[in-house]
């Protein structure tokens, strides 16, 4: 496959802007949450997704040979992202005992992982089976 690199950080860059969407979506309309309290959280999010495309580009351009599918880039965001989560301390399970809207928004950040990642892989099996007819002829 030619030029994977640019084609991982594309990848990186959708889920980035798809994850900082989510979130703000999910804050906007479903969490009654005040301004001033939670306002900036998507735009960390979206500095975490840049960072997390970052160290996936320098993994990928190390590890090239074995980066060779898109979905392979998708998986390493997807990985990537679901550590950072953990390690800043979001449980998901939190919302099943206290249902407030802190812990709903802990738990549709990994539910919104999930979707985008399902989203890129649905775009990605398309963009296989449309590319490759035309690079078998």
């Amino acid at each position: 496959m030619k030029n994977i690199l640019l084609k991982s950080l594309v990848v990186f860059v959708v889920m980035s802007i798809l994850n900082f969407l989510f979130s703000m979506l999910v804050l906007s309309y479903m969490v009654k949450l005040s301004a001033e309290s939670w306002g900036m959280a998507p735009f960390i999010i979206w500095i975490l997704c840049l960072v997390i495309s970052f160290v996936g580009l320098i993994t990928v351009i190390i590890f090239k040979k074995h980066y060779q599918s898109l979905l392979r880039s998708a998986i390493l965001f997807e990985i990537l992202y679901l550590f950072f989560l953990i390690i800043s301390g979001t449980n998901p399970f939190l919302y099943f005992f206290e249902k407030d809207d802190e812990n709903f928004f802990y738990s549709s950040l990994y539910v919104n992982s999930f979707i985008v990642f399902l989203i890129i892989y649905f775009f990605i099996s398309v963009y296989s089976k449309i590319i490759l007819p035309k690079s078998k002829n």
